[in-house]
């Protein structure tokens, strides 16, 4: 816990540093956007993510949800690569696993299915 003088002295400097102009709609600063474009996650689009291989993903769990139904579904990388195989390709995998469990059958093809989306592995 500082000292009282310590705090005079904190609020004393405080008080000679410009206050921050950044607001709510301030343009962010160019640091930050360096960060985020060097983050190796910000490379892959979501549809790459799609195309990739079970084998490539490092994501201890997968996640496919529903657009139609807003029901999700997570599977271990583990488990799908045991039961798709390695190779498998992430779109097919999770386009099964919710046409597995598929609740909305209407007896017509065009309808019939869960509509997939994908979060970024």
């Amino acid at each position: 816990m500082p000292t009282p003088k310590q705090m005079e002295k904190l609020a004393a400097k405080g008080d000679r540093q410009a206050p921050s102009a950044a607001g709510p709609d301030a343009p962010l600063p160019a640091e930050y956007w360096e960060s985020v474009l060097k983050d190796p996650r910000a490379r892959a689009s979501v549809a790459e993510a799609r195309q990739r291989r079970l084998s490539e993903i490092q994501r201890h769990v997968l996640r496919i949800s529903c657009q139609r139904c807003d029901r999700t579904v997570e599977i271990q990388t583990a488990d799908a690569v045991r039961l798709y195989g390695a190779n498998a390709v992430w779109k097919d995998v999770a386009q099964r696993l919710l046409d597995n469990t598929c609740r909305q059958r209407t007896g017509r093809h065009e309808e019939d299915g869960c509509w997939p989306e994908f979060e970024t592995p």
